[in-house]
């Protein structure tokens, strides 16, 4: 069984959560409060990643 993570970008990221908006996202990216990495120009951040900064969550239900 894979058990793949799944990467948004920071708008699909800003979709998910209500209440962040694709600039804040950003901002936690760069100052590194938010775990993510670069691809290219863009930051990729994962699902476990969003949700355990946002809800304090462990691991995806």
């Amino acid at each position: 069984m894979e058990n793949k993570e799944r990467l948004l970008t920071i708008k699909e990221a800003a979709g998910l959560i209500d209440g962040l908006t694709e600039y804040r996202i950003r901002q936690l990216c760069v100052s590194g409060t938010l775990k993510c990495f670069k691809a290219g120009r863009k930051y990729l951040i994962t699902e476990r990643n969003l949700r355990s900064m946002v809800f304090g969550e462990d691991s995806i239900a």
